[in-house]
């Protein structure tokens, strides 16, 4: 689309503006990651305290139960399918106890 103001007509200007554009756009893309992993853990903790499990507890009884799923396949199957997450939840607590 192009620069505004004096960015538009002043070279020194414009490749300031693109030197920081390109800094926080290589910040971000890292922090986005981090975002999203937030994201589907609060996903997760509503979906397992719901079924009477919290976080913490339902992420170490998967451990225990070797069950390999990472949070954005978690989140995205209490999302969609809720009856097969509350399978899940029940092989954390047959783990956990």
């Amino acid at each position: 689309k192009g620069f505004r103001w004096s960015r538009k007509s002043k070279e020194r200007a414009a490749k300031e503006a693109l030197v920081h554009a390109w800094k926080y756009a290589f910040r971000d893309r890292r922090k986005k990651k981090g975002e999203f992993r937030k994201l589907w853990q609060v996903r997760i903790n509503a979906a397992s305290r719901s079924h009477g499990l919290p976080y913490r507890s339902f992420i170490a009884g998967l451990k225990k139960a070797n069950v390999i799923l990472d949070r954005k396949s978690l989140s995205a199957l209490a999302q969609a399918h809720p009856d097969a997450f509350a399978h899940v939840v029940e092989c954390a607590k047959r783990a956990l106890a």
